[in-house]
């Protein structure tokens, strides 16, 4: 491997760098110049070295696709095969650049970043997209700059009163993520059965959207119990004026008065990572139901820190005795994958993705760019360009989800076929390559025949 250890090698990239950090940044419009250190882009390189020789074991069960087999580089590809005409087609050239950054030539991957950025486009067909997102997402982690543009593209944006988030717009235009709360809140409002107090707990309650569709479903059953929601939310969200936490409480309340439903709100204004049991404030004869709706892959786990943060709030919520918890995550290895593998995991699934929305919204769309660009390239680039505490998106396979889930204690809760067969009606509604399969306790949601998302309940 080529490493830049002495002075005069570092030197040589140096210029290079800072035209890469100044240069025009696709993703975000105010982004401003980003300082460099010599010591911190040592640091990275050695990092990268042992994530490329370290959790080889995660690779089998959830190993990439055939097509993603297909679209990998021969492994002795490097720049210079490049230069030879090995790389053919943009598709090719990112997948080579990949490669020469894991290998860290810097300068190579240099001048392949600004080849491919001359050939892509975030308003052209998805292919051009997803190429064009994972492209900057390589520059960033080339320029160490990464965390700054995760920072930077802030996809749970507080709406106007006009405008939704990019997030709930993502929601919308892609239906699996839709099916996914339909799901959950299924086998949510069946553990209603039999109760005449329910606490459902969310540690990720969005702009709670879900829990509108929730109430709806609600006020037209014929049991009707007490039901309280707790919502968790960073403290800064329960202060906004708008779109904040106290905010989605009031309008959920008011829907909730209008739909003539007993319905208490409340907000917890902490970091999930310290939330305690009494900080929940559990009552005597309630029924506790627990959601974890795109949440749990941001909690750190045992490859981030000797505090396990994610397993630690798994046995917290089960030390809650609930009647049902729900999981619904997105299915797809980024976790303690490492980089190489990371990287066409990435690709493999937010090409589905850029794909789905295809069908959606139109390409010259600008809340189809809001929402790609805040969402899905956010996404993109703190999976790509960091690592360590900085990288947030650790996502996980179904299968590591469900050991995570019995590991602490909980056991697998068929969802009904009641629930399924409404979500099956709710797919016709759609396009045809939307593609669902049901395993034991866990429905898949697919775009042809990638899974995107899972959702899954446990007690």
């Amino acid at each position: 491997m080529e490493t830049y250890s002495s002075s005069k090698s570092y030197d040589s990239v140096t210029e290079e760098h800072e035209s890469v950090i100044e240069s025009e940044h696709l993703l975000s419009e105010d982004f401003e110049g980003l300082s460099y250190d010599e010591d911190k882009m040592r640091l990275k390189l050695q990092e990268l070295e042992r994530a490329l020789l370290d959790d080889t074991d995660e690779l089998d069960d959830s190993a990439p696709s055939r097509s993603m087999e297909i679209e990998s580089p021969n492994e002795s590809s490097s720049y210079d095969s490049y230069v030879r005409g090995g790389a053919v087609t943009p598709k090719d050239l990112l997948f080579e650049c990949a490669l020469v950054v894991s290998e860290g030539n810097i300068e190579g991957a240099l001048n392949m970043i600004n080849e491919l950025r001359g050939t892509v486009s975030i308003d052209g067909e998805p292919s051009q997209r997803i190429l064009a997102y994972m492209v900057e997402a390589l520059a960033a982690r080339v320029a160490v700059s990464g965390k700054g543009l995760y920072k930077a593209l802030k996809c749970k944006e507080p709406p106007s009163k006009d405008r939704l988030s990019a997030m709930q717009v993502l929601f919308e235009v892609c239906p699996c993520f839709r099916f996914g709360f339909t799901a959950a809140n299924g086998a949510i409002l069946e553990a209603f059965a039999g109760e005449k107090m329910v606490h459902v707990i969310d540690f990720d309650i969005n702009q709670g959207s879900q829990y509108i569709t929730l109430l709806q479903t609600l006020a037209g059953q014929s049991h009707k119990p007490h039901l309280r929601l707790t919502g968790v939310d960073d403290p800064e969200s329960v202060q906004r004026p708008v779109g904040g936490l106290n905010h989605i409480g009031l309008r959920l309340k008011e829907l909730a008065k209008s739909l003539n439903l007993d319905f208490e709100f409340n907000s917890v204004a902490a970091n999930t990572a310290v939330v305690e049991p009494v900080t929940l404030n559990c009552r005597p004869g309630e029924a506790v139901i627990v959601n974890f709706a795109f949440q749990l892959h941001h909690m750190p786990d045992e490859s981030v820190s000797t505090v396990n943060q994610r397993d630690r709030l798994l046995r917290m919520v089960k030390s809650l005795n609930p009647k049902l918890v729900t999981v619904v995550e997105q299915d797809v290895n980024t976790n303690t994958a490492p980089f190489l593998h990371r990287f066409h995991e990435a690709y493999s699934y937010y090409s589905a993705l850029f794909d789905c929305i295809d069908a959606t919204l139109p390409r010259e769309s600008q809340e189809r760019v809001n929402v790609e660009k805040q969402c899905l390239a956010r996404d993109i680039v703190n999976i790509i360009a960091c690592e360590g505490e900085e990288r947030i998106e650790r996502y996980e396979v179904a299968g590591k989800w469900k050991a995570r889930m019995m590991m602490a204690g909980f056991q697998p809760c068929p969802i009904s076929e009641n629930v399924n067969d409404t979500i099956r009606e709710l797919i016709k509604q759609y396009s045809e390559r939307y593609k669902m399969k049901v395993e034991t306790n866990a429905v898949h949601f697919a775009w042809e025949d990638k899974v995107l998302i899972v959702a899954s309940a446990w007690r």
